[in-house]
C-alpha cells in the first residue's frame, strides 16, 4: 500500500503477489504471458475472452485484494492488444513481432517535442539530443522482426531535420546558397527557394532530399533505426 507506480519496488511487489495468479492461470489451464503487473491472456474465442475477463477479474479483487485497472483490461485478437510495447502482426501462420500502432504515435510525439524544445540548436547538435532517445528505444525493441516501420520512421526523422534546416536558412539569398553549396544548380536553386510552400512540403520536396540525403546524415552521425536494430540482431 503506497507504493509509487514506476518505482523500482512495484515490479518486485507485483511479481511477488501475482505468482498467486499464475497458480490459478495454470490450475485452470490458460496460456498466459505475465511482467509484474502487466497481463496477456490467450484464449479461443471472444466469448471465452469475456468470461475468463470477468473471472480474473473477479480474483483479483475479491482474493487478492487488488484494484483492476479496467480502462486498459479488455477482450481483443492478439494484434489489437499489446505488451510491453510490443504487439503480434495480423497472421495465422509465420506471425512476427512487432512494435504496438499506441507505442509509435507516442514516441513521434516524444520525438516532436524534442525537435520543438531544439529550436534554435545547429543540426550537429539536434542530431546529438535526438541519438540518446533513439538508440535507447531501439535497443528496447530489438526483438521486433517487422522491420518497415522502421524504415518509415528512419525517413520520417530526416524529413522533420530537413525542416528545421529549411527554416533556419529563413531569406531567400540564403537557401539559395546553400542548396547550391549542397549540389542543386543554380537555376534550381532559385526556384525552390522562392516556390512559397511551407517548412514541411519543402523538407520532403527533391530539391531538399537531394540537397540533404541519408548520407548526410550518416555523416552527422545520426542512428538510423534500421542499421541500428540490424546491429543489436548480431
Amino acid at each position: 500500500m503506497g507504493t509509487p507506480q514506476g518505482g523500482p519496488l512495484s515490479p518486485l511487489l507485483s511479481n511477488i503477489l501475482l505468482i498467486d495468479l499464475d497458480n490459478e492461470l495454470d490450475h485452470r489451464g490458460h496460456k498466459f504471458c505475465r511482467y509484474a503487473d502487466d497481463c496477456n491472456i490467450y484464449v479461443k474465442s471472444e466469448r471465452a475472452g469475456q468470461r475468463v475477463l470477468q473471472n480474473v477479474t473477479g480474483f483479483l479483487e475479491k482474493t487478492l485484494k487488488l484494484k483492476v485497472n479496467r480502462e486498459k483490461s479488455d477482450v481483443g485478437r492478439p494484434w489489437q492488444r499489446k505488451l510491453l510495447g510490443y504487439s503480434v502482426c495480423a497472421r495465422k501462420q509465420n506471425i512476427r513481432l512487432r512494435i504496438a500502432p499506441a507505442v509509435l504515435m507516442r514516441f513521434k510525439q516524444e520525438v516532436k517535442h524534442t525537435l520543438r524544445s531544439a529550436r534554435g540548436w545547429s543540426i550537429h547538435r539536434t542530431v546529438e539530443k535526438l541519438n540518446l532517445k533513439l538508440r535507447g528505444w531501439i535497443t528496447y525493441y530489438r526483438h521486433i522482426t517487422v522491420r518497415n516501420v522502421l524504415l518509415d520512421l528512419d525517413g520520417w526523422l530526416r524529413r522533420h531535420l530537413r525542416k528545421i534546416a529549411w527554416r533556419q536558412w529563413k531569406r531567400v539569398y540564403t537557401r539559395i546558397k546553400r542548396l547550391i553549396a549542397l549540389g542543386i544548380d543554380e537555376s534550381r536553386a532559385a526556384t525552390s527557394a522562392v516556390n512559397g510552400r511551407g517548412a514541411w512540403f519543402n523538407s520532403g520536396a527533391s530539391h531538399m532530399n537531394q540537397a540533404l540525403p541519408k548520407k548526410y546524415f550518416d555523416y552527422l552521425g545520426l542512428v538510423s533505426l534500421i542499421d541500428y536494430h540490424q546491429r543489436l540482431k548480431y
